[in-house]
């Protein structure tokens, strides 16, 4: 990329960057409060405090963003963002953790809407769009890594009773992002108003409803691997805490890897061959991990790395489709658009981790990888009908 290029998407980087820290610092608070009075089904249920604002906010967001315009909306959700962070060690209580994710989920529902319409409205054509999004979609899993290292270092510090403070850092970088926002020029590009009703035909074609239930069931699995790692460490693999923690760390840095990569790669390959790759990869894997389980004291640190090394293939995946959907959407509907890929988004998160509390409730846990394994087993089967819809339909 140019330098040019790289200052103007920047900022959209950096925000996903203070949100992926902030909506996956879960497996941090999972991990601090599991085996006290919260049980695991308490803390699954703590993921609907940030996913459902999300999934109701973001067709109100819509029209906040229209009216107000996209880079103005992202200003106003990071500052949001900051006071959230400045506050957060300042309250006691389990209960301040329900409202902070509320107005961080409402804060991202629209941070997510106006970056999307962002890339989408300044991208030439579709190659364009899928290398920027998974650029700025690779600073969302970065954020994962840092928030995972930088917390794990402090839990195991002497410092680790202020750990909180952890998240005046987050607040800072979200301050600097404000700042370079507010020098860029973005392509604003008036929104057509879609009333879900009258177009729910068109909105919920068969293409794509395969596209909602596509994403859906993706970020169900994702959300599993991203909160509930650092717990299945510690419990079958018998990993302190610190290393607990490293294993999302690391999964974040491959996922870094795999978005990076595509984004080079993409240029040569074919958008369903590589699709189609990134998916075998995925199912052998895991299908592997799950063989190595068997033993885990003979292969425990094979399947310390192993783990992490499924974000090189999974990461690619969420850009990927959005990146070919999105590029055959008009620019005047890509803010509603956007907003029911974040719902499906939200409920598939929400989802994925009530359904791993309830896993680990019931100390089924040991079968972590194959309940993992059905929702990827539901995207390739999908996957098979999207691709054949689109090239029909394209």
């Amino acid at each position: 990329m140019k330098a040019s290029i790289f200052s103007k998407y920047l900022p959209l980087q950096l925000s996903f960057l203070v949100f992926s820290m902030l909506l996956n610092c879960m497996g941090i608070i999972i991990l601090k409060y599991s085996g006290t009075q919260i049980s695991y089904r308490g803390l699954g249920f703590l993921e609907f405090f940030k996913d459902i604002p999300i999934a109701i906010m973001s067709m109100v967001a819509v029209s906040f963003i229209n009216k107000k315009g996209t880079k103005k909306s992202l200003i106003t959700a990071l500052t949001a963002v900051l006071l959230c962070c400045l506050l957060l060690p300042c309250l006691e209580g389990f209960w301040f953790f329900r409202l902070w994710f509320v107005v961080i989920g409402v804060s991202f529902a629209i941070a997510k809407i106006a970056i999307f319409a962002i890339i989408r409205n300044n991208s030439s054509d579709e190659k364009c769009l899928t290398i920027v999004m998974n650029r700025v979609e690779a600073s969302f899993v970065i954020g994962v890594f840092c928030v995972n290292m930088g917390f794990g270092w402090l839990l195991s510090s002497m410092y680790s009773e202020f750990w909180k403070y952890g998240f005046w850092i987050i607040g800072l970088i979200s301050l600097c992002t404000i700042l370079l926002l507010r020098k860029q020029n973005y392509m604003e590009i008036p929104a057509e108003k879609i009333h879900i009703l009258h177009s729910a035909r068109q909105i919920f074609s068969l293409r794509n409803s395969i596209f909602f239930l596509i994403i859906f069931f993706l970020v169900f699995m994702e959300q599993g691997f991203n909160s509930w790692l650092p717990t299945f460490y510690r419990n079958n693999l018998k990993v302190n805490s610190f290393y607990s923690l490293q294993s999302t760390a690391f999964l974040a840095l491959f996922s870094f890897l795999g978005r990076y990569l595509t984004s080079r790669l993409i240029v040569h390959f074919q958008w369903k061959k590589y699709l189609f790759f990134c998916l075998a990869a995925l199912l052998f894997i895991m299908m592997a991990a799950q063989l190595l389980m068997a033993d885990v004291s003979r292969y425990l640190n094979l399947l310390m790395i192993i783990f992490p090394l499924l974000g090189l293939f999974l990461s690619p995946l969420y850009p990927l489709y959005n990146s070919k959907f999105l590029a055959t959407t008009g620019k005047e509907k890509v803010n509603f658009f956007v907003s029911v890929i974040v719902v499906f988004s939200s409920l598939g998160s929400s989802f994925g981790s009530l359904a791993m509390s309830y896993i680990f409730h019931y100390s089924a846990d040991t079968y972590f990888i194959i309940f993992s394994l059905l929702p990827l087993i539901m995207i390739i089967l999908l996957t098979l009908f999207f691709t054949k819809l689109t090239s029909i339909t394209s």
